[in-house]
């Protein structure tokens, strides 16, 4: 019986070593609130881009819109961390600033 119990522990082992990881996986710019306080109203376009990297979607549709979006998510988890800032222009000048959009809750 102690041959049973043995060969049981070994298969129930090697089952549950069979687990896939799932590494973390980061998407898109990383948003450091330090710099995303230095956006101002009346800014140039390339003076966003040295602050902020180059936007996550630059629409060809929408060329005075940038969307940078930002989500970390750990293992099979939902994503930790979410940002959307989206910073409009006009004449080439930012003209507002959407902070703390909301992403897809599914993330």
């Amino acid at each position: 019986m102690t041959k049973l119990k043995l060969y049981l522990l070994i298969v129930l082992i090697i089952l549950s070593s069979g687990c896939v990881y799932q590494a973390n996986v980061a998407q898109g710019n990383f948003i450091e609130d330090k710099y995303l306080d230095q956006i101002e109203v009346g800014m140039t376009k390339n003076q966003v881009r040295f602050l902020m990297g180059t936007p996550m979607i630059d629409d060809p549709f929408h060329e005075n819109r940038w969307d940078y979006v930002y989500y970390l998510t750990i293992g099979r988890d939902k994503a930790l961390v979410k940002k959307w800032v989206s910073v409009l222009f006009q004449d080439n000048k930012v003209s507002k600033i959407d902070k703390d959009l909301d992403l897809n809750p599914n993330l």
